[in-house]
């Protein structure tokens, strides 16, 4: 049975209720994780607070940086055993897995480095002030982490927040907490002070709305989807509480007829395959000049037909999805081109020894999906790709904007005039050219437009979000 970790002690929930944590690959239970309150998050924020003002803002920034660079170590040394734990909790393949541990040390690598170069300005002004700026951090921070990437989201999210100066109050998802909470006892381990890092486990409306609402909390984190995004908004807004907000996306794949498609095949695929299609950016819409349309379905089509899925363990193209209610999610998206007779071009295959108590969902292509369809607005999660032809740039633009979302968007193309002629004109808050994720760089900033959230995690930009500016103008005497 796992327990909340609050200021560097595993803590039995105030409810005495637990959680089964279910093992996607067969949907069996093997463990359990506390059922959170109220009372274990006004626990953890106090925890918080006082490990703030006693100590962590008396630490130096090299100080900070130090100890963020021993949890990279400890999470590296770990980094099987988070594998592990990551592959049976989440249902992830072992190689995606072992990816995320390894991204998760990295977040906290070049963190560690940034504690100490968060600079403020001087600002010329009238004869008779000096005038300058500097950054604070809020104090105590919130993360709701969502169960698709707790591993790299916890990194970015939480890693960011310590660099700049803030202790952090931890909910993860209910589907996903067992990396996170081992994450913390490392942390511990390296010297991390007590109340610096604290996980509260359980369920969004009971623990998460706790959190949102915690007048001790100074700044919220939040990785999910647009509805929940809403309501953390709503509630942060009652006491004028900023936030960061992740809302997923609709994102599309462009692919104009001179573009390299021998690059351009295995990218798409992995894009809306990765994690089994539970990705906030998955390219999971792929718009293709009417001129290579026909052909170039038939070589996605060929390349999907080989796809395996199975078991986590198996490490195989796809894993499980999540939960019973997200396959039925994805199976209900399906039943609705299937009635609108969006064409289907061709499926993967579950492999015989996948459970059959597992959520598998083999990966489908479909083609011609109008553009006012729920399969090219609304996000499936899950592992399907809805393929549309377009005429021109004019008309490649139109249907990449064509949503509520603005995430992340792929273009491919050799022209080079095209290239940032797209770019602009694409809203999103990530554009890759000839590529798709730049190979996931942590130093890169993540948000979106519209729908798809606002605030920026990864990357230096991270550390404004996550303080606040403060100016001091001196008049000489």
């Amino acid at each position: 049975m796992q327990l909340h970790f609050i200021a560097n002690a595993p803590v039995p929930s105030t409810s005495g209720r637990t959680i089964p944590v279910i093992d996607p690959s067969d949907g069996q239970p093997f463990d359990d994780i506390q059922r959170g309150t109220a009372d274990d998050i006004d626990a953890a924020v106090h925890a918080a607070r006082q490990c703030y003002h006693a100590v962590w803002q008396k630490l130096a920034p090299v100080e900070r940086g130090r100890l963020l660079q021993k949890l990279s170590a400890k999470i590296l040394e770990h980094a099987d055993e988070l594998t592990t734990l990551e592959q049976r909790d989440c249902g992830k393949p072992t190689r995606q897995a072992r990816a995320d541990a390894l991204a998760l040390a990295r977040y906290f690598e070049f963190y560690a480095g940034a504690c100490d170069k968060l600079h403020g300005e001087t600002i010329p002004y009238a004869d008779g002030y000096s005038v300058l700026t500097w950054r604070e951090p809020h104090g105590v921070t919130g993360h709701i982490i969502p169960w698709n990437y707790p591993m790299q989201i916890f990194g970015r999210s939480v890693g960011g927040a310590l660099a700049a100066g803030n202790v952090c109050v931890v909910k993860p998802a209910e589907d996903a907490c067992l990396s996170l909470i081992r994450v913390a006892q490392l942390a511990a381990e390296v010297g991390f002070p007590s109340g610096a890092l604290n996980i509260v486990t359980g369920y969004g409306h009971e623990v998460g709305d706790a959190l949102a609402r915690h007048p001790g909390i100074a700044h919220i984190s939040f990785t999910g989807s647009p509805k929940i995004g809403t309501q953390i908004q709503q509630v942060a807004a009652e006491r004028h509480c900023p936030v960061t907000l992740e809302l997923g996306g609709k994102s599309p794949q462009i692919i104009f007829a001179d573009a390299d498609l021998d690059a351009a095949v295995p990218v798409v695929i992995n894009a809306i395959v990765q994690n089994a299609g539970q990705t906030c950016s998955a390219g999971s819409r792929v718009l293709i000049d009417s001129l290579i349309y026909e052909p170039l379905l038939a070589r996605l089509g060929n390349a999907f037909e080989k796809l395996r899925v199975g078991p986590a363990a198996m490490d195989l193209d796809v894993g499980p999805l999540i939960r019973q209610s997200q396959q039925q999610r994805v199976w209900d998206f399906l039943s609705d081109a299937q009635v609108a007779g969006i064409p289907m071009v061709a499926q993967g295959q579950i492999v015989d020894e996948a459970p059959e108590t597992g959520f598998y969902q083999a990966p489908t292509l479909l083609r011609d999906v109008p553009v006012d369809h729920r399969l090219a607005q609304e996000e499936v999660f899950g592992p399907v790709l809805s393929a549309m032809a377009f005429q021109d740039e004019d008309h490649a633009v139109e249907l990449a904007n064509a949503t509520q979302f603005g995430l992340v968007a792929g273009i491919w193309t050799r022209d080079g005039s095209r290239q940032f002629r797209m770019a602009r004109r694409v809203h999103s808050g990530q554009v890759f050219i000839n590529n798709y994720g730049a190979a996931g760089g942590v130093e890169l900033p993540f948000g979106g437009v519209k729908s798809s959230g606002y605030g920026r995690e990864k990357g230096l930009e991270a550390l404004h979000g996550f303080t606040t500016l403060k100016t001091v103008a001196i008049q000489h005497g």
